[in-house]
């Protein structure tokens, strides 16, 4: 007697392909969590950006988490990547995304690139996403997925994120996935004049302060504090 697996009889019982109705599930969760995100910012009594929904609503989480974590994918909280290191929670995705106010045409740096998953929210909102990551094996990992999931306006490197990345330079919007102690001055001249950059500042051993950095016109710089939040360290490069 010919025995069927369970994603055959889930085939057999729905007549919908097993993989297709699990992404359906993640299509649900996914717009569920646009639903919280749009009320979140309601709360803050702010009105989210539509376009950064749309980007939240179309960037699969589950492909940037472990895969024994799917089903968690898309539950408001972080969730951990390996080698010590997290993915931040939606919510927090979507508020810095919103507070760089990207524009299709800009070129952004992300600095700690993880799992890739802000990069790529980012890189359906903007022209080109450049993101340095200092965990080697994740810098490898998360470019390796970028690319098969087809965000092909990234780049991802290896490197001390603190530096930037001046070949580049200068970026219309700068953003950084982990808590620094103050805020690099490197960034602060690789950001253009007109731009943003939406960092968190404060103790590696506690809660730090969302900022928002901004470059008027002239280069004069001034600086908002917007959330408290928890990021893991902005770690730098051993040096001699």
């Amino acid at each position: 007697m010919k025995s069927f697996g369970a994603l055959a009889i889930l085939t057999l019982a729905t007549g919908i392909p097993a993989h297709t109705e699990r992404e359906l599930d993640y299509a649900s969760a996914r717009a569920r969590l646009v639903d919280s995100i749009r009320g979140y910012a309601r709360s803050m009594g702010a009105r989210a950006d539509p376009r950064v929904l749309a980007a939240m609503r179309t960037v699969p989480r589950h492909q940037f988490v472990p895969a024994g974590q799917r089903d968690e994918a898309y539950r408001d909280y972080p969730l951990p990547i390996g080698e010590g290191q997290t993915i931040s929670q939606p919510t927090i995705v979507a508020m810095m995304t919103h507070l760089l106010k990207p524009e299709p045409g800009d070129v952004m740096l992300e600095v700690g690139t993880g799992s890739g998953y802000q990069a790529a929210v980012l890189s359906r909102l903007v022209d080109h996403v450049y993101s340095i990551e200092i965990v080697e094996p994740l810098a490898r990992r998360s470019a390796k997925r970028l690319d098969a999931l087809g965000y092909d306006n990234v780049t991802v490197q290896h490197g001390d994120g603190y530096a930037g990345w001046p070949a580049h330079a200068p970026f219309d919007g700068i953003i950084v996935t982990a808590g620094a102690k103050h805020v690099p001055p490197p960034l602060v001249e690789q950001l253009k004049p007109g731009g943003r950059m939406v960092i968190p500042v404060g103790s590696s051993l506690g809660t730090q302060e969302l900022k928002l950095i901004m470059k008027d016109g002239k280069g004069r710089v001034t600086s908002r504090t917007i959330t408290p939040v928890r990021f893991v360290p902005l770690t730098r490069e051993e040096r001699d």
